[in-house]
């Protein structure tokens, strides 16, 4: 069973258990993080897809830890002028762990086989038709 959901401009294929890192947020470890926007969702029923996303369905997470990402080294060389400059970037992330996909699938409407196919009704007073 897995969801897409989408955030922060981002989508993310998650299944339950599944840790990954998400932008910042100022949330502190143990707290609970809700995605409301789930774009699709898989389970042994089928694929069920949003239009642009489903409505019962949301995805739980619980926040493991507040780290920095990957350092980025920025150079900047103006030709010529002797003009250098070195920085570095570090993008905080919060790590978070999937722990429940929930997706309430719509109840399944019977074909009405017992009720008696629809009366055409003739056409009232109307004006015969314009040739």
């Amino acid at each position: 069973m897995y969801a897409i959901i989408q955030d922060g401009g981002r989508q993310y294929r998650v299944e339950e258990g599944q840790e990954l890192d998400l932008d910042y947020r100022g949330l502190s470890v143990g707290d609970e993080l809700t995605f409301d926007r789930v774009l699709a969702f898989r389970d042994e029923e089928g694929l069920k897809l949003g239009r642009p996303a489903l409505e019962s369905a949301s995805v739980t997470a619980e926040v493991l830890a507040v780290r920095q990402g990957p350092k980025i080294v920025v150079q900047k060389l103006r030709r010529r002028k002797n003009s250098r400059t070195k920085t570095g970037h570090r993008q905080m992330l919060t790590r978070v762990r999937i722990s429940k996909i929930e997706a309430a699938r719509p109840p399944v409407e019977k074909p009405a086989a017992d009720l008696p196919p629809p009366v055409e009704q003739p056409a009232a007073d109307l004006p015969p038709p314009v040739e």
